[in-house]
C-alpha cells in the first residue's frame, strides 16, 4: 500500500513537473512573439510602402527594448518575486501584440517590437531563474538547457504559425496577432497558478534602476572569444528573421509566406535539437566548433543567393541552426565560467549585450547596403564580418583555451 510520504513526494514532483511546464511555455510564448512578425514584413512592407532600410529598423528597434529590460529591470524579479515579474512581462507581451493588432503605420510596428523586447527581456530572464528554483537538486545546468530550448522553438513556432496564418487564412495581419492573445491569455493563467520561489519578496519601489554592466579588466582577454561568438551567432538568427523573407521573395523566388516561416522553423527546431543533443559536450568545444561552422555557414547563404537555389537555402539554414545553438549555449557557459562570483551578473549582462548588437547592428547594415547596391553584395559584406569575427575570435579562443 503506497504510504503517505510516498504520496505526497509523487503529488510534489507532479506539481513541480507542472510549474516548470508553466515556465517554460511563458518563455516560448514570448519569443514566439518576438518572430511572429518575420512572414509578415513583406505584406507590411507593401501595406505601408516603407523601403528595406525602414523593414530592418523596425527589425531592430526590438533591441531596445532588451536592452531597457536588461540594463534597468535585470534585477527585478530578484527583488518583487518571479511570479509579479512574470505577469509584467506577459502584459507587456499583451500590449505589444494589441499595437499589432491595429498597426496603421511603422509608428505603430516601433511601439509594438519595442514592447516586445522589453517583455521578453524581462520574461526569459525571470524564467530562466524561476526554472533554475523549481528544479530540485544541485545541477541547476538543467534550467539553462531547458530555457534555451524553449527559447528557440517558440522562435520558430511563433515564424511558422504566422507564415501559415498570412498564406492560408484571412486578415493576415490581424489574425496572427489575435491567435497569439489568445494563446498569452492561456499562459498567463498558467503562469498565476505557478508558485512563488522567492523566499521573501519585496516592493518595486526598492529596485534599483541603475543600469550594471562591465567586465573586469583581469578577464577582459578571455572575454573576447565568448563575446564575438555570442554576436555573431545572434547576427546569424537576426539575418534569417529580418532578411531571409525578402531574400526568398526577391532572389529564391520563393512568395509563399508559409515557406518563410517554414525556414525559420527549420533553423529554430535544429537549434532546439543540437542544445539538446550537445548537452554533454564542453562549453569551450561547442563555442570554438560554432565559430568554424560560422564560415561554410554565410559562404551558403551567399552560394543560394547567386544561384538561386533553395536546397542551398535549406542546407544553409540547417548549418546556421547548429552554429547559432552552438555558438549561444557554449559561449554563455564559458562566460559563466570565468566570470568572478561577485560580479556575475555585471559580466553576463555585458555578454547579453553583444548578443542582442548582434542580433540587431549587422541587420541594420545588411539594410542599408542593399538599398545602395544589391541584396546578394550586401550578404557578401555580411559574410565577411561573419569571417574576419570568427577568425578573431577563434584566435583568442585558442589562446586562452586553459
Amino acid at each position: 500500500m503506497t504510504s503517505y510520504a510516498q504520496t505526497m513526494t509523487r503529488d510534489n514532483e507532479l506539481g513541480g513537473a507542472a510549474a516548470m511546464a508553466s515556465v517554460a511555455a511563458m518563455i516560448a510564448a514570448l519569443f514566439a512573439g518576438s518572430t511572429a512578425l518575420t512572414p509578415l514584413y513583406v505584406i507590411y512592407k507593401q501595406a505601408f510602402g516603407f523601403s528595406q532600410i525602414t523593414l530592418t529598423l523596425v527589425y531592430a528597434v526590438y533591441v531596445v527594448g532588451n536592452l531597457a529590460a536588461l540594463l534597468v529591470f535585470g534585477r527585478l524579479s530578484d527583488a518583487i518575486g518571479r511570479r509579479p515579474a512574470a505577469m509584467a512581462a506577459m502584459a507587456v507581451a499583451v500590449a505589444s501584440a494589441l499595437f499589432f493588432l491595429f498597426a496603421e503605420n511603422v509608428a505603430w510596428l516601433d511601439i509594438a517590437r519595442i514592447l516586445s523586447g522589453l517583455g521578453v527581456g524581462v520574461g526569459a530572464g525571470t524564467g530562466t531563474a524561476w526554472l533554475a528554483e523549481l528544479i530540485e537538486g544541485e545541477d541547476k545546468s538543467r534550467a539553462a538547457i531547458i530555457a534555451t530550448t524553449t527559447n528557440f522553438i517558440g522562435l520558430g513556432a511563433g515564424a511558422l504559425l504566422s507564415g501559415l496564418l498570412a498564406e492560408y487564412a484571412p486578415w493576415p495581419l490581424r489574425l496572427t496577432f489575435a491567435v497569439y492573445l489568445a494563446l498569452l491569455a492561456l499562459v498567463t493563467l498558467a503562469i498565476w497558478r505557478t508558485r512563488e520561489t522567492v523566499s521573501r519578496p519585496g516592493r518595486l519601489a526598492d529596485v534599483s534602476m541603475r543600469p550594471r554592466l562591465s567586465v573586469p579588466a583581469s578577464i577582459s582577454a578571455q572575454f573576447v572569444a565568448p563575446a564575438v561568438t555570442g554576436f555573431g551567432a545572434m547576427a546569424l538568427v537576426g539575418f534569417y528573421a529580418a532578411l531571409a523573407p525578402s531574400i526568398l521573395a526577391q532572389q529564391l523566388h520563393a512568395t509563399n509566406h508559409a515557406e518563410a516561416g517554414g525556414l525559420f522553423f527549420e533553423l529554430s527546431i535544429v537549434a532546439a535539437g543540437t542544445i539538446l543533443g550537445t548537452a554533454r559536450l564542453s562549453s569551450r568545444f561547442t563555442m570554438l566548433a560554432a565559430l568554424m561552422l560560422m564560415i561554410p555557414t554565410v559562404a551558403l547563404i551567399v552560394a543560394a543567393q547567386v544561384f538561386a537555389s533553395m536546397p542551398t537555402m535549406v542546407v544553409a539554414t540547417a548549418l546556421c541552426g547548429v552554429a547559432a545553438a552552438l555558438g549561444y549555449r557554449g559561449s554563455l557557459q564559458v562566460v559563466n565560467q570565468i566570470a568572478p562570483a561577485d560580479r556575475r551578473a555585471e559580466v553576463v549582462s555585458a555578454f547579453f549585450v553583444c548578443c542582442f548588437c548582434g542580433n540587431a547592428l549587422p541587420v541594420i547594415g545588411i539594410g542599408v547596403l542593399s538599398s545602395w547596391t544589391s541584396a546578394t553584395l550586401a550578404s557578401l559584406a555580411f559574410a565577411g564580418m561573419i569571417t574576419i569575427f570568427s577568425l578573431v575570435a577563434l584566435g583568442f579562443g585558442a589562446k586562452y583555451a586553459r
